[in-house]
């Protein structure tokens, strides 16, 4: 089981802003700033940072996990909103399983950003 993961950025301030945005429709919240900026649902469940020192080389792909098709769709059109490239609009893919719902976008250092629900529809 993963913890957390912790993302390198080559600019803290424009990622932090990125991700306090796109984040916000899971009910993430930036909840701690310092050389690393931590995000979580609470602040017992930091399991997202950003810190200074890339981009992530090669830029990584993972995904947060969403309860439901709509919230998928409400998640990536808010990191297209909070200034993320589209690198696929949600939709199912049933190459990986009947029920994989996912959108993608790239954030401001191109790292791969996946949100997904893995249920049935909402």
């Amino acid at each position: 089981m993963i913890d957390h993961l912790e993302l390198l950025t080559a600019d803290l301030v424009r990622s932090t802003a990125f991700y306090r945005r796109a984040l916000a429709p899971l009910g993430y919240e930036l909840r701690v700033e310092g050389k690393s900026n931590g995000f979580g649902i609470d602040s017992a469940s930091l399991d997202f940072w950003v810190r200074n020192g890339g981009p992530s080389a090669p830029p990584p792909h993972f995904a947060f996990a969403c309860a439901t098709r709509a919230l998928v769709d409400r998640a990536h059109q808010a990191a297209l909103d909070a200034g993320g490239a589209n690198n696929g609009a949600p939709t199912l893919l049933p190459h990986i399983h009947p029920r994989y719902y996912a959108g993608f976008v790239r954030d401001p250092d191109g790292h791969n950003v996946e949100f997904v629900c893995q249920q049935g529809p909402d």
